[in-house]
């Protein structure tokens, strides 16, 4: 698959909020990019756009191979959804235990949370709060036109001022 920059710009900005709002609030974090998980057992497997582990990171710090049969899904998973839609997948990330998935969409980010077997949209995100999707959004759009300096603070300083 050819991945355009249409794509990856909203992916990269999305990895880099995420990575921020844990740094600044204290939480550990493993970023697994594009990992492919596979649960042999239910036939599912998935490959996200971008994928962490916030409260699980210490026990996956280092981790060359992931079993989803003896290691836990990602509690956060990005899709980014510019010629396909990732919503056909959901199924498959709840059936593995993803909780928490951001998706951007028509430039416009929301955030889902696992709720039994399905996703409800939910407004600000449990994995990595004060974020929120409208937040998201914004800075996402903010990328384009500012510096990369600049918009790294802005999401800092966000962030700071919300605890």
């Amino acid at each position: 698959m050819v991945v355009s920059a249409g794509h990856e710009g909203p992916n990269h900005a999305l990895v880099y909020i995420a990575g921020i709002v844990a740094e600044v609030t204290g939480r550990d974090f493993q970023n697994y990019g594009t990992t492919t998980f596979r649960r042999k057992d239910l036939a599912k497997g998935f490959e996200p756009d971008c994928c962490f582990y916030i409260r699980d990171a210490p026990g996956m710090r280092g981790k060359k191979e992931i079993d989803l049969a003896t290691d836990p899904p990602p509690e956060l998973i990005i899709e980014v959804d510019i010629t396909r839609s990732s919503l056909n997948r959901f199924r498959i990330f709840a059936a593995v235990g993803v909780e928490e998935i951001w998706r951007y969409q028509a430039e416009r980010v929301q955030f889902y949370r696992l709720e039994g077997e399905s996703y409800r949209e939910i407004k600000e995100s449990v994995a990595l709060s004060p974020m929120t999707a409208s937040q998201a959004t914004l800075f996402v759009e903010q990328r384009e036109r500012e510096t990369w300096s600049a918009w790294l603070n802005s999401i800092r300083d966000w962030v700071r001022a919300r605890l």
